[in-house]
């Protein structure tokens, strides 16, 4: 084998669990598994010998495949399957040689070992999944009553919680939980059809056999071939950059509330993290940076999954091998946003005094719409909205309080009925909103 690439931004911030189930050895012993079960299923079933199959069973381990002559071959056949069963066949005693791979196809041993990765997988996805929801589910309780202002389109709109914004994101990691587990379900499905998706080669006994297989592999089994229906794998795919997409979105809050002139979070502090190599001040946010990077990414490799739905027949003829690069990616950097969110999370700094002194901003502004809902009672919604619209433009004018410059363009009557509001007494139902995040978040799936 070649030498391997380094990708910097995965081995910098990658997840070492998700990165052994995605491995070469791995990969090589989902495929020897497989063909491990295929053969104790057809001794049980009758369709082998019980000495063939108990044989082929024992030789199917990763000490009896030359990786170098398994990768030199492949590149001849274009498909590893064909010297992965020479090289079990030729660790059998002379007796028992010939009955492995029995009426099986390539892509049958392939895709049911991409099962048991998958699943795997998915597995710990899920368990990254939880720290980050349970890590965000804890500051957002922690900060349910921590007062900022709400932002839209970047600028400040009418105050809220940092905890209610927070709640935002715990249900909607929440809503992934519920799609992983669909996925995963829908992924970790055996295949066992051969050449042509028919089962002609593996006789009458085609169902059992495919349902006992996937049992001793703990996978679902199916009787509608998959060979070119790759609509879970897309799914699974799609679910990793959806995943790390809603990392970014977290990611990007960190990075904009982390600016100079907001500075209300920021990510752990330590030692030159986040250093320049020339300007001292600076103390980068590092880890939201990498997760965007890496969100990014998965954006850009997710889209390959629709041409690899393209593929026709009974066989794909080129989508096939770039799923082969693209999924292994997608977990990884999936997996990646996931375990830096983590640590974002856990490490975060939040800081309510410049949360509570931004809300005094221009003037205060941000209770523009709060001063707006109460005149429209005596005013009515419409004129309420322009005496406050011309009142903030005084108070972008001259630099006075919107509380000031309103209750000078207010009737005398009006004026002395209003008193000037705090943010606390707009904020509407914060608790409400944390306590329904985190009763989601604890349902069990």
């Amino acid at each position: 084998m070649s030498p391997r690439r380094f990708e910097m931004l995965v081995d910098l911030y990658g997840d070492e669990p998700t990165a052994r189930l995605l491995s070469e050895e791995a990969m090589v012993g989902s495929w020897l598994r497989v063909e491990a079960a295929l053969a104790t299923a057809q001794g049980e079933l009758g369709v082998l010998e019980t000495a063939d199959a108990r044989a082929i069973a024992d030789a199917a381990v990763p000490a009896n495949i030359d990786h170098e002559r398994l990768w030199k071959e492949t590149r001849t056949v274009g498909y590893p399957i064909l010297s992965l069963v020479r090289q079990i066949d030729a660790a059998l005693p002379a007796a028992h040689r010939g009955r492995v791979h029995y009426g099986a196809t390539t892509q049958d041993i392939m895709d049911s070992g991409l099962a048991l990765q998958l699943d795997q997988a998915a597995v710990r996805l899920g368990e990254l999944l939880a720290q980050f929801g349970d890590s965000l589910a804890a500051l957002a309780a922690e900060h349910v009553e921590t007062v900022i202002a709400g932002r839209t389109h970047a600028l400040q709109a009418v105050p809220t919680t940092f905890g209610a914004k927070l709640a935002t994101y715990v249900g909607e990691l929440a809503r992934h939980r519920d799609r992983l587990a669909a996925a995963r379900a829908r992924v970790a499905v055996v295949s066992l059809f051969g050449a042509g998706g028919t089962s002609a080669a593996y006789g009458d006994r085609a169902v059992a056999l495919r349902a006992r297989v996937a049992q001793l592999l703990g996978l679902h089994t199916t009787d509608v071939p998959w060979h070119v229906a790759r609509d879970g794998l897309a799914e699974f795919g799609l679910l990793c950059a959806l995943l790390a997409g809603t990392c970014a979105r977290f990611a990007r809050e960190i990075v904009d509330l982390s600016r100079t002139e907001i500075a209300e979070v920021g990510e752990a502090s330590g030692h030159h993290r986040g250093a320049s190599s020339t300007m001292p001040q600076k103390v980068n946010p590092i880890e939201s940076e990498a997760v965007i990077g890496l969100s990014a990414t998965t954006g850009a490799l997710s889209s390959a999954l629709f041409r690899v739905m393209e593929a026709g027949h009974a066989r794909a003829a080129g989508e096939w091998q770039a799923e082969w690069q693209v999924l292994p990616q997608l977990v990884c950097l999936s997996a990646a946003a996931l375990r830096t969110c983590v640590s974002i999370a856990d490490g975060l700094r939040v800081f309510p005094e410049a949360m509570r002194a931004n809300l005094r901003a221009d003037g205060g502004l941000v209770m523009a719409e709060a001063y707006m809902m109460r005149l429209a009672d005596p005013l009515g919604r419409e004129r309420a909205h322009d005496v406050v619209y011309e009142a903030v433009g005084r108070c972008r004018e001259t630099g006075e309080s919107l509380f000031t410059a309103l209750r000078q363009g207010l009737p005398t009557e009006v004026a002395a009925t209003i008193e000037e509001l705090r943010a606390e007494s707009y904020l509407g139902r914060p608790h409400e909103t944390v306590d329904a995040a985190l009763a989601l978040w604890r349902t069990e799936t």
